[in-house]
């Protein structure tokens, strides 16, 4: 993956840049040495790597803004950092940048459960935030898979989702405010603690703009009242296609479920001999389908789900009957990621197709893959779409890992061609970067560049991510 290298001038002023900043934050504040710097030198895409030139670590809003100014000043480069757990490259440093992470802003700030809501520093994990109000039967409904360790602030920058998202919507849904650090080191408000706000909707352009706008350092969340109750039921079928039909098929019904995962035969046999989830073995693909809200609300939505799946000659129908079966048929769901390590490296993709062109696009990321002669095993958001293809491959094997590559950007180009997008959740960062040509026209790419102008002027939030390189490093550069 080809990164900017440091300019000579940057690496001379490393010295000069270290002592300012440690003035500002406090020697504490500043990591500076080689070994330790490895620690930063890559997310949770891990096959890239690249240390950078310092990581600050400020604990407050006040000292990210005196970070932003004197890395403004002497031309250096930030890329913002929340808790590392990025599958797209999101928080990768430059050699020639500084790492701005917010993990030590992790306090809540303000709870107001009459109307709904609480603000946070953006260093909180996206579970503690659920943590701090489920005492009082609220919840924060964006639960990405990594949410024991992804924060607040990767989550907004990527517009993060999860299982759940299919009801309560993703990120943008459920923020209402944020504070910001520009790239002159003002701090702005932008949203709030309301409903509905008035002028351009900035607080859209913000989220889900991968820390190249600003660094966001307290976020206005939306709390929900925890529902009466929920119920899973789990439902195994011949094959992949079959299991893709009816999950259009139970949109198509009028229910809307909280959650509908998909995985299939691949996933199920790691997971299960990871898990223990008690999954059937003899099915081709497995659905997770959840209700949730009264008792007599969950059976009505169950029978119809119920119905619309024995259309579809289910080989498994299994509804939970307590909360121990709910939580064993989760557990494995919540386990797929890290069961599929067992398998070897993987790529984790997110495109997102319309539902009614799932049987279509499963069928043909299985083509693909034994084209590339790779095994890819499926594993997703099925009820909007979003696409979780795990190619696995061995990176100790030369040539291994661009083959792997190859196939992730035929199977994303798969995607955007049947109506879709190149991601529903992970974001652009790196990984796609060179793909968003596929999805938008030249024109419609400049349109996106200009908002970043507007907001960065000189071009230094998160350097090389998002928009093809030589068209970044072009107006980095201008």
């Amino acid at each position: 993956m080809e990164m900017p290298l440091p300019s000579r001038m940057i690496l001379d002023q490393k010295a000069t840049l270290v002592a300012r900043l440690a003035e500002a934050l406090g020697a504490d504040g500043v990591i500076h040495a080689e070994t330790e710097l490895r620690a930063y030198e890559c997310d949770a895409l891990t096959a890239y790597r690249c240390p950078p030139l310092a990581v600050v670590l400020p604990r407050s809003t006040e000292e990210v803004a005196e970070a932003v100014k004197i890395c403004a000043a002497m031309g250096v480069p930030i890329v913002p950092r929340g808790a590392g757990t990025s599958l797209a490259g999101g928080s990768l440093p430059t050699a020639d940048s500084v790492i701005l992470g917010v993990a030590r802003m992790n306090q809540v700030l303000e709870i107001d459960y009459p109307n709904r809501f609480i603000r946070v520093e953006t260093g909180m994990t996206n579970l503690s935030v659920t943590g701090a109000v489920e005492g009082a039967g609220f919840f924060y409904a964006p639960d990405p898979s990594s949410q024991l360790a992804c924060a607040i602030s990767g989550n907004i920058a990527m517009n993060s989702g999860g299982a759940h998202c299919l009801k309560y919507g993703v990120t943008t849904n459920n923020l209402m405010g944020v504070k910001l650090v520009t790239a002159a080191g003002e701090i702005v408000e932008v949203g709030g603690a309301h409903l509905d706000p008035v002028g351009y909707d900035l607080l859209g352009v913000i989220c889900g703009s991968e820390g190249q706008l600003g660094i966001v350092t307290e976020a206005t969340l939306r709390i929900l009242a925890s529902p009466e109750g929920a119920r899973p039921v789990l439902m195994g079928f011949d094959s992949s296609e079959t299991a893709g039909a009816c999950v259009a098929d139970i949109i198509k019904s009028g229910v809307i479920p909280v959650a509908i995962e998909f995985m299939d035969k691949l996933c199920i046999h790691a997971t299960e001999d990871h898990a223990h989830a008690g999954y059937p073995l003899d099915v081709e693909a497995l659905l997770i389908v959840e209700v949730e809200g009264s008792g007599s609300e969950i059976e009505e939505q169950l029978s119809t789900i119920k119905e619309v799946a024995n259309r579809h000659e289910p080989m498994v129908l299994r509804e939970s009957k307590s909360e121990a079966e709910s939580a064993a048929i989760w557990l494995g769901r919540k386990s797929a990621f890290g069961a599929m390590g067992q398998l070897g490296d993987y790529i984790c993709l997110d495109g997102t197709v319309p539902v009614s062109e799932l049987p279509r696009v499963l069928k043909g990321t299985a083509d693909l893959a034994e084209k590339y002669g790779l095994q890819v095993a499926n594993v997703f958001h099925a009820g909007d779409g979003n696409m979780h293809p795990l190619i696995i491959f061995n990176a100790n094997a030369p040539g291994e890992l661009e083959k792997a590559e190859a196939l992730g950007a035929d199977i994303l180009r798969l995607c955007v061609d049947a109506g879709g997008c190149l991601s529903g959740e992970h974001g652009v960062g790196v990984e796609k970067r060179d793909l968003m040509e596929h999805q938008y026209a030249a024109e419609d790419l400049a349109q996106q560049m200009d908002v970043k102008d507007v907001f960065d002027p000189d071009w230094m939030f998160n350097p090389a991510k998002v928009f093809p390189l030589a068209a970044s490093e072009g107006r980095r550069g201008a």
